[in-house]
């Protein structure tokens, strides 16, 4: 039994970090995904692909993974790079490209 822990990163149309500062404890799947034939839809027979457990640390989710006996695999966060720009900046005499207005 193995599972991944990670913080997932904010969805596209987010504007907050609401999800994104905890980290998640995932199981990897144990088994494929199988077509059902009657109606076509895909399946699994994995009960653990269905839990997510939500830590607030990175150290208590290793910590829970130690103590039950799970092989735990650390995804840490890419750094985000930020740019501060200002309104002004676009109107600065120097700037790159051409006037659009």
């Amino acid at each position: 039994m193995s599972a991944r822990i990670y913080r997932p990163a904010k969805g596209a149309t987010q504007s907050g970090s609401a999800k994104s500062r905890r980290w998640l404890l995932e199981f990897e799947p144990e088994k494929a995904r199988e077509v059902e034939p009657l109606m076509g839809w895909t399946s699994s027979s994995d009960m653990k692909s269905q839990i997510k457990l939500w830590f607030a640390t990175k150290e208590e989710a290793l910590d829970y993974a130690a103590r039950e006996g799970i092989e735990a695999r650390v995804e840490e966060p890419a750094a985000k790079a930020t740019k501060i720009v200002s309104y002004s900046d676009n109107f600065r005499p120097g700037r790159l490209g051409q006037w659009t207005h």
